[in-house]
């Protein structure tokens, strides 16, 4: 298998990403913890999972429309970008703008779409390194 998603120890019992329909570009993502999301904080939503794609393409993650829409709620970093030599756990940065909101275990919080990207001619940056690092390890700016 070259692209996928794997759950990671210790989160049992919680489900692989799927699209819900034959049209559907993204793989919901569910939270795997109970998680309170305070107004104007940053809570850490894990996933419990990681995942698995060729070196060309990015994992994009995007916070569902209904969540935004429904109740204020937003990805902090506005867009997610997991690339392909990160093998760490997919966790979110979720905000709320409007109040306090509860996101429930199980509950469909985010997209994952994967994408194929392009580089520029010449590009040699990262040949032959390996990250070392986990969440952020790119570093901050």
């Amino acid at each position: 298998m070259i692209r996928g998603f794997e759950i990671l120890e210790g989160y049992d019992g919680i489900n692989l990403p799927t699209r819900k329909t034959a049209f559907s570009a993204g793989y919901d993502l569910e939270a795997a913890e109970n998680v309170r999301v305070s107004q104007g904080k940053i809570s850490l939503v894990p996933t419990g999972l990681k995942a698995f794609f060729p070196a060309d393409e990015v994992l994009l993650i995007y916070l569902r429309s209904s969540l935004a829409v429904k109740y204020n709620l937003f990805l902090a970093n506005g867009v997610g970008v997991i690339d392909a030599d990160y093998r760490g756990h997919i966790i979110l940065p979720v905000t709320s703008l409007s109040g306090d909101f509860e996101i429930k275990r199980g509950m469909r919080i985010a997209q994952g779409i994967f994408q194929k990207y392009l580089t520029v001619d010449g590009d040699t940056i990262g040949v032959g390194e390996q990250r070392r690092g986990r969440f952020g390890s790119t570093g901050d700016f």
